[in-house]
């Protein structure tokens, strides 16, 4: 008897209405582990390389962890799986929230979506009952609309909704997908994916009961958990705080992104420190199933002009840098407003706010005109303009049209050296953090699958003091030596490569980083314990680890055959350049060949060829994926 996930997988062609179930084996899931782990195969062997990510041919692939659906602490979460409307290349997102854990309910590990509907669609899954439906009727929708009209259809208002909103019905190349209003699946444009399908929504409500193989054990993890993670320092700021304390940090490295990275601190910064976001807007917090952090944020704006449906939650720490620092937007009224549009739309605010910043800048300078935007004054700071970009994006009206493609799209088009303001990875808008700070989170940025990403790996300073809790309870995955935030060495490639096989883990399993060391207050010991208790299984670390590297590898093997090489993984020119202010102020600009080095190290490290980034032939078999890999490696 499987235990923790159901061995079934869900598969629905939307051009001629019909779906099946195929049924997947206690090995394969135990070998994957679930997400993007278990999504990647399907992938891989079903669609061909070079295929357009808007086309019926591409497929997009829901996948839960096997831990996804338990009722333990941290471990609500699911992956989106497709190829990457904005990238070219592998498209992977995680959410958490309620969605993936009802598809388990439902009785369902994974859902993969083929072909394309005629006309616009929406999925109902009530256990065995499966139905496409008329989305004509939602379609259009804000995703608040959508979601309440659909429930009503259903008569079920238990039934969970992960929706897309106009934003990917257009097809934005950066449009996410969300569930309940607050949980999104946000990078990579994969909503534009369910645009090009004709699917607005996937509606699911399960009522079969998870098996666990020791519920009593279970239950004393959580219960253990939920009395001690705010005694926790990381557990504490994120019930207190949730992300937004990271302001308060990079504001004290000159590192908050500034006016398009031009800059790391200004006089304003200071506003948008966390315990000033508590004092103005915040009104309650919010979590995912079964999780007792709570870290989400519910605010309210008492602006007229302005005014916020709390429901959509509040902006993250990504979003008050991406809406606000970096579009020079201080007033978190209006960070909250962007981010309640965004919701609504269903937009990725690091994207978005990233591909605003670089038009502002690109009107700066005089690339773009009044012409270009249609009398919007462009400027740094300008909020009414700010919003009204929002706006055009997701409409794709006037200069939305153009920034709805991304930056990297729309510098192309714009031409006359646009390119020079671009901050992008693999085509994607960099996150809030930057390199030069931390060189490992510039590894990360560099090698990630998807294009620039915060989440493959722990930030740097959770391996610079070695005796710190943090460094200690990652020496359980063979972490040993410390490693300064700024240095670029061997022994940092070797922690960020170890630490990068427990990240991606995790991810496969259903987890949030937010629950478990180092990030989190659960030890990684307890985890693993949690792990065998709800699945039956006799894991240890270094084989869970070895189902995250196997993840890795499906992607690189994935990017590989899209035409990615190792002149993808390289940093935008911004951070070879010395910091600007602060007090770092003429220094930390990175150096190229240092940087190269440090990735050849990461790419030995991984079992990769230390000059094209390509997984050898030896780690492929070793890991078991050499059916998956065609030409078996270098």
């Amino acid at each position: 008897m499987a235990y923790g996930y159901r061995n079934r997988i869900l598969r629905i062609n939307l051009t001629d209405g019909g779906h099946r179930i195929e049924q997947i084996d206690d090995d394969v899931v135990r070998k994957y582990l679930g997400g993007r782990g278990l999504a990647l195969p399907f992938l891989l062997r079903e669609t061909r390389p070079g295929i357009d990510p808007l086309s019926p041919e591409n497929t997009i692939i829901f996948a839960t962890g096997a831990l996804t659906g338990a009722a333990g602490p941290a471990i609500p979460r699911f992956t989106a799986v497709s190829k990457s409307p904005l990238t070219g290349g592998l498209g992977a997102s995680e959410a958490g929230g309620f969605w993936g854990p009802e598809l388990k309910f439902a009785g369902y590990d994974a859902l993969i979506v083929e072909g394309r509907a005629a006309d616009p669609v929406y999925i109902s899954i009530r256990d065995d009952t499966v139905e496409i439906r008329d989305g004509r009727g939602v379609w259009g929708l804000e995703t608040l609309e959508a979601e309440e009209k659909i429930r009503k259809e259903l008569q079920d208002t238990k039934t969970r909704v992960l929706i897309i909103g106009p934003g990917g019905e257009r097809l934005v190349r950066f449009a996410n997908i969300g569930n309940e209003l607050g949980h999104y699946n946000g990078r990579n444009g994969l909503g534009a994916v369910m645009g090009s399908k004709n699917l607005k929504a996937v509606a699911v409500r399960g009522t079969n009961r998870i098996p666990i193989a020791d519920e009593e054990r279970l239950r004393e993890i959580t219960k253990e958990f939920a009395r001690t993670f705010k005694e926790n320092k990381q557990g504490w700021t994120l019930y207190e705080y949730g992300t937004s304390a990271t302001v308060d940090s990079l504001v004290g490295f000159g590192a908050l992104p500034t006016d398009n990275w031009e800059t790391g601190v200004t006089g304003q910064s200071t506003d948008l420190f966390c315990d000033r976001y508590n004092e103005q807007i915040l009104t309650g917090r919010k979590g995912c199933y079964a999780c007792a952090v709570r870290c989400k944020r519910v605010v309210s704006v008492k602006e007229s002009a302005l005014t916020v449906n709390s429901r959509y939650g509040g902006p993250e720490y990504e979003t008050i840098a991406a809406l606000g620092s970096n579009c020079g937007i201080y007033d978190f009224n209006v960070i909250a407003k962007g981010n309640e549009l965004a919701n609504r739309y269903g937009l990725d605010t690091i994207s978005l706010g990233m591909t605003i910043s670089f038009a502002m800048k690109c009107y700066g300078e005089g690339l773009l005109t009044d012409g270009d935007t249609g009398g919007i004054e462009l400027v740094f700071g300008n909020s009414k303009a700010f919003l009204s970009a929002i706006e055009l994006i997701a409409k794709r009206e006037g200069i939305g049209d153009l920034l709805a493609e991304g930056s990297c799209r729309a510098a192309e088009k714009i031409g006359k050296g646009a390119e020079r303001y671009l901050i992008t990875v693999k085509k994607q808008e960099v996150p809030m953090h930057d390199p030069r700070i931390k060189t490992g989170v510039g590894i990360g940025y560099a090698v990630s699958d998807i294009g620039a990403d915060h989440m493959v790996s722990p930030h740097d300073p959770f391996f610079a003091d070695g005796q710190s809790a943090t460094f200690l309870g990652l020496k359980i995955l063979g972490v040993e030596h410390p490693a300064d935030i700024f240095e670029m060495t061997r022994n940092k490639a070797r922690n960020f490569a170890i630490s990068s096989r427990y990240w991606r883990m995790q991810d496969c399993l259903g987890c949030c980083h937010f629950g478990f060391a180092p990030r989190g207050s659960m030890p990684i010991e307890r985890l693993v314990e949690m792990i065998n208790a709800i699945t039956g299984w006799d894991a240890d670390i270094s084989e869970l680890m070895q189902g995250g590297e196997r993840a890795i590898t499906l992607s690189r093997i994935y990017n590989h055959r899209e035409g990615f090489t190792e002149d993808d993984d390289r940093l935008p020119e911004k951070f070879t350049q010395n910091m600007k202010d602060g007090p770092y102020r003429e220094k930390l600009g990175i150096e190229k060949a240092g940087f190269y080095r440090m990735r050849s190290d990461f790419y030995d490290e991984m079992g990769w060829d230390r000059d094209t980034g390509y997984p050898t032939k030896e780690r492929i078999f070793e890991l078991g994926i050499d059916a998956l890999s065609p030409g078996g490696g270098t």
